[in-house]
């Protein structure tokens, strides 16, 4: 997804099986578009986006590929804003390139020192393609049930079913291992120097508030809002607050 007008910023999104670019943040930049230049890939492995061949995705080469994208769009400078899996890859993109990004937004984010593969992630990343595995997956994600509805279902079921085969191999058991592979190191967090807002939901099972809260001792501009009422993903579960707190960070225009 490439809309808008503007400066450019780079929307990430996360790892849930079935995730897309557009599918993330499509009602975002829609009602921002105006202002920004929103660019949504699919990361490697998600939608359609194939892994490179004998790549298993993982932070360095999500990192890469988001560099590599914006060099190609010729942003000399971008805003990145990413959700759970893509704030890790947000992180590190603002620590190797500091001269092009601005800003981080860094949703949900995972990556902090020390955070566990909690309980939720690692059925999420387990979850079977299909209905069932659909309808188990959304209701993690968010706190009001109301908003896992029979047409959300079925469009997240039918992209498992269509990623099911790159997904399969991102996450494998142990899943551990992919969590400590979204883990920045306090050096490489230290030397991000771009302004960072935390955006997290206070009842978030995936990527608990608490995992996150180490990254405030380690990036030197930071600042953290906290929504209540929230689950993993307050694009979705408070829109409006989001977009307020989005645009009001990136500047007004």
């Amino acid at each position: 997804m490439d809309v808008g007008a503007g400066p450019a910023v780079l929307m990430l999104h996360g790892s849930g099986p079935g995730t897309t670019g557009s599918g993330a943040w499509t009602a975002t930049a829609q009602a921002l578009g105006a202002s920004w230049r929103f660019v949504a890939p699919d990361q490697a492995g998600f939608g359609r986006t194939p892994l490179p061949p004998g790549s298993r995705g993982g932070l360095r080469s999500w990192t890469e590929q988001a560099a590599g994208l914006m060099d190609a769009l010729g942003a000399e400078q971008y805003a990145v804003v990413g959700h759970s899996m893509g704030g890790a890859v947000a992180l590190a993109l603002a620590a190797a390139r500091p001269r092009q990004v601005t800003h981080v937004v860094a949703v949900s984010t995972m990556g902090a020192p020390g955070a566990p593969l909690s309980p939720d992630l690692d059925a999420i990343w387990a979850a079977p393609a299909g209905p069932a595995g659909a309808r188990d997956m959304l209701s993690r994600l968010v706190l009001d049930q109301a908003l896992v509805t029979e047409p959300a279902v079925a469009a997240r079921a039918a992209a498992m079913e269509a990623g099911a085969a790159a997904f399969a191999s991102l996450f494998p058991p142990p899943r551990a291992r992919w969590s400590d592979d979204l883990t920045l190191s306090a050096e490489t967090l230290a030397g991000i120097r771009a302004p960072v807002l935390l955006v997290h939901g206070a009842n978030d099972r995936v990527t608990p508030l608490k995992t996150a809260l180490p990254l405030l001792d380690h990036l030197a501009d930071v600042r953290l809002h906290v929504l209540g009422r929230c689950g993993h993903v307050p694009a979705l579960e408070h829109p409006h607050a989001f977009r307020r707190l989005l645009s009001g960070f990136l500047g007004p225009r």
